[in-house]
């Protein structure tokens, strides 16, 4: 898709959000295999009064569960033009308690142009994808640079260059993956340390293709999970890029972002969707697969949530599960309860 076509495609979408007046609040919840239940905190997260958070596009969870967020500050997308220059001068990464949610620690001003993607490795290593800069980035958890891929503001399609990468997945032997998604609709491997071992995909419809990779993460097996919005599904591969199969569940909308809890067996995904051809937003949802795919629980969208917009998604060592809602600019964490 043209630059020209995405950003009227999300002048469009914007439109009938702003129309939409349903209420953002969840407490129902749609119980398909599974036992479990969820129910949203509306008191999380504890920010100051005075804090402006900006579209959360990016959420991640270290090893001490400690949230972080990566948002855009005062920075909005263009949904007409091109990308601004400039960087953002606010803090954009934000690490906050899981249980106050309060801030403990931020930083990321003036390093950034348009944030978008975020992951917390097993080593407490923060990676982010910024599409204004065409760039990834590695930090120490408390913000040194340790490692940048890509040209400043240079798009590309080779082993140097991105084109508007979205996400990033870090394998247990260090390895990682990038979705470079806006411009390329690919998928690169890189070696622990930055080398570009090889890729896979191109713009299509067919297994191994992709329209949009805009998710992508890890299971202890190695397999690779890439949420392939435009297509509205969800693609395996094994570490090789190997096509393995596609999660297609029909009551899915275009799908934004996927995760694996710490069991490795469950896999949350967030999903937006829209109606009259793509232009009626109907909101977002959050869906629940076992290992094999099959669908277990899903709630959001088909209740009182028309008005969010998920982005990202993590999920703790206790099961609850953080969205990044960058409709109302916004962190939701739905924590889990038991059945009665």
């Amino acid at each position: 898709m043209s630059t020209k076509k995405i950003q009227l495609s999300h002048f469009l979408v914007l439109i009938f959000l702003i129309a939409c007046n349903h209420s953002g609040q969840v407490s129902a919840i749609k119980n398909l295999n599974s036992s479990d239940q969820y129910e949203l905190i509306t008191d999380w997260p504890n920010l100051p009064d005075d804090f402006i958070l900006g579209n959360p596009t990016g959420i991640g969870i270290d090893t001490n569960q400690n949230i972080f967020i990566f948002h855009r500050a005062d920075r909005v997308w263009p949904v007409i033009g091109s990308m601004p220059r400039s960087y953002i001068a606010s803090k954009t990464i934000l690490m906050l308690d899981r249980v106050s949610g309060k801030i403990l620690n931020s930083w990321g001003d003036g390093v950034f142009i348009m944030p978008h993607g975020l992951t917390v490795d097993k080593n407490n290593n923060i990676w982010v994808t910024d599409v204004g800069l065409h760039q990834v980035f590695k930090f120490s958890h408390n913000g040194t640079l340790l490692m940048k891929l890509g040209k400043d503001k240079l798009p590309g399609n080779d082993t140097a260059q991105f084109n508007r990468p979205t996400d990033i997945a870090v394998a247990s032997d260090g390895s990682f993956y990038v979705s470079d998604g806006y411009g390329n609709s690919r998928v690169v491997k890189y070696s622990a340390t930055g080398k570009y071992l090889f890729e896979w995909g191109r713009k299509g419809l067919k297994k191994g293709e992709f329209n949009l990779p805009h998710g992508i993460c890890v299971d202890e097996k190695g397999n690779v999970y890439v949420a392939d919005r435009e297509n509205k599904r969800i693609q395996v591969f094994d570490s090789t890029g190997g096509f393995l199969e596609q999660w297609n569940n029909k009551s899915m909308g275009k799908v934004y972002a996927i995760t694996v809890d710490k069991a490795g067996k469950n896999f949350i995904t967030i999903d937006d969707a829209t109606s009259l051809f793509g232009l009626q937003h109907e909101g977002s949802g959050i869906n629940l697969f076992n290992e094999t795919g099959e669908l277990q629980n899903q709630f959001g969208r088909m209740h009182e949530n028309r008005k969010c917009w998920y982005h990202d998604v993590a999920v703790d060592n206790d099961g609850n599960i953080f969205v990044g809602d960058i409709f109302g600019n916004r962190i939701q964490k739905f924590r889990k309860i038991s059945r009665e």
